[in-house]
């Protein structure tokens, strides 16, 4: 399995816009050979042992797949190319997004209790 990491730097003052416009998202991934999961992160901080930590620059879309090749299908799909046609405002963004695609060499689970 591998999972496709799009960091993107929203820029301040527009993360309510930014996370509407996944809320109101085409949903064509959903159905592509190969897809397994989506997942929105919006960067959230926290106070742990006297430091502020978790300050991402980054919101994170995630997207896992059964195999590489699934993924270069999709973005070689219709599909792909209606859910991306309609681009944000630059002005919505603080610089470059960031891809990364890595294999999953392991996961975990919780324990039975």
């Amino acid at each position: 399995m591998i999972v496709v990491s799009n960091r993107i730097p929203v820029a301040p003052g527009q993360e309510a816009s930014f996370a509407e416009r996944f809320r109101s998202r085409a949903g064509l991934v959903e159905g592509h050979n190969g897809f397994e999961r989506l997942e929105i992160l919006k960067p959230t901080q926290v106070t742990m042992h006297g430091r502020v930590m978790g300050r991402s620059a980054y919101h994170v879309v995630l997207t896992y797949w059964k195999h590489v090749e699934d993924f270069v299908a999709w973005t070689d799909s219709e599909d792909f190319r209606t859910a991306h046609a309609n681009r944000p405002p630059p002005e919505m963004f603080a610089g470059d997004n960031v891809f990364e695609l890595h294999d999953i060499i392991q996961t975990a689970e919780p324990r039975s209790q």
